[in-house]
């Protein structure tokens, strides 16, 4: 039986080009292999998931292909490349300083560094999570850092910046990477569907991109859990269901109570909400999350900023003509302060309610000034 490997690895990039996310990055690297112009250290940092780490290995072995590609990409072909693609590179080193950042394991490094490549032009040092190293052991770097011997590059990476000494960020080419937009990894978990070919539905990958929060390794993770979930066939409808998330219905219905004051239905809607075991916090959340894309949407050029599909943008723009700014803004400043006091709140479900209840009552109020205006007139 052929053992399962998970997407995230799978589909791990090879190249420059199949980066998601970062062409800023992948072409600035690309052009200082192109040009030689090789710092001797570099510091890649940016939220997990991201590419940190695939990009740096990118990077190491691009640096030692001995036939890199007209767009200056490692080849795959070439000695140096098959050694690394088979994790048998004497050229790329790669420390885990979460569980190695003692003085004695950058001793140790420090004694590799002297050591001259077998193959290729250069040793490379990937040193993962940089900012847990000991101050001791930073310290004992830093000389190796400063002048390293020519055929030596390190490449630091980390989830957290502001941790790293400001003596080490001195001596690094300071790299910051993005999270990963919605529509790119929309478009990648498309690819990987169709290379799996598994069915899966737009709108439901756009729930997996938003879960992921700008992070691919956790989007291709919730997507191999959809995928033994639904056996291969990735509904919307399903998707909310594993990852319990409430349903984008439940928020236009709940607007639609307040724009037409049907304040009872409002509290059944919420009552049903609590009954499928979603939290108050998290319906208010969504809900503040909803009340901002209607405000995006009552300008044309604000529309871009909702991050949904065709469907849903439409949706939005429908229920947006419905509503006025007064309202959505009153609406905002409420759930703010619902959100800030809920957890301090003795009845919580009261709390929501009673929100709900104020925000019906701000839209009843604005359509009794609209017709006194009315008549005024």
């Amino acid at each position: 039986m052929e053992s399962f490997v998970v997407s995230a690895r799978k589909y791990r990039p090879q190249t420059f080009k199949s980066v998601v996310g970062q062409l800023s990055i992948t072409q600035t690297l690309k052009s200082a292999v192109k040009n030689n112009q090789l710092a001797h250290a570099y510091l890649f940092c940016g939220p997990r998931g991201v590419g940190k780490t695939t990009c740096a290995r990118i990077f190491a072995k691009a640096i030692n292909c001995f036939s890199p590609t007209e767009e200056n990409e490692p080849c795959n072909q070439c000695e140096s490349c098959e050694a690394f693609n088979g994790n048998r590179s004497y050229n790329i080193h790669e420390l885990d300083a979460a569980s190695n950042n003692s003085v004695e394991d950058i001793r140790n490094l420090i004694e590799q560094v002297r050591i001259t490549p077998r193959i290729g032009k250069y040793n490379v040092y990937i040193i993962d999570e940089v900012h847990m190293l000991s101050t001791s052991a930073f310290n004992a770097f830093l000389k190796t850092l400063e002048e390293p011997p020519a055929h030596a590059i390190f490449v630091l990476a980390t989830t957290e910046k502001h941790k790293v000494l400001p003596t080490i960020l001195s001596r690094c080419q300071v790299f910051d990477f993005n999270r990963i937009r919605i529509e790119d990894t929309v478009n990648h978990l498309k690819h990987v569907a169709q290379s799996e070919n598994i069915k899966a539905e737009d709108q439901a990958l756009r729930v997996i991109a938003q879960k992921s929060d700008g992070g691919m390794r956790d989007a291709l993770s919730i997507f191999d859990q959809l995928v033994s979930f639904t056996g291969g066939d990735i509904t919307y409808q399903k998707t909310i269901e594993n990852l319990n998330i409430l349903d984008y219905e439940y928020y236009f219905k709940v607007v639609d109570c307040i724009l037409e004051n049907k304040i009872s239905e409002l509290m059944l809607i919420y009552d049903d909400i609590l009954r499928k075991g979603f939290d108050g916090l998290i319906f208010i959340s969504g809900l503040s999350s909803h009340f901002r894309n209607l405000m995006m949407s009552k300008n044309p050029t604000t529309v871009k900023l909702i991050d949904a599909g065709a469907d849903m943008e439409q949706k939005y723009l429908q229920q947006a003509t419905k509503c006025s700014t007064n309202l959505l803004f009153g609406a905002l400043q409420k759930l703010r302060e619902c959100e800030f006091n809920y957890k301090t709140s003795k009845n919580q479900r009261l709390h929501v309610e009673l929100t709900l209840m104020d925000i019906g009552f701000f839209q009843f109020n604005i359509e009794n000034k609209k017709k006194k205006s009315a008549k005024g007139k």
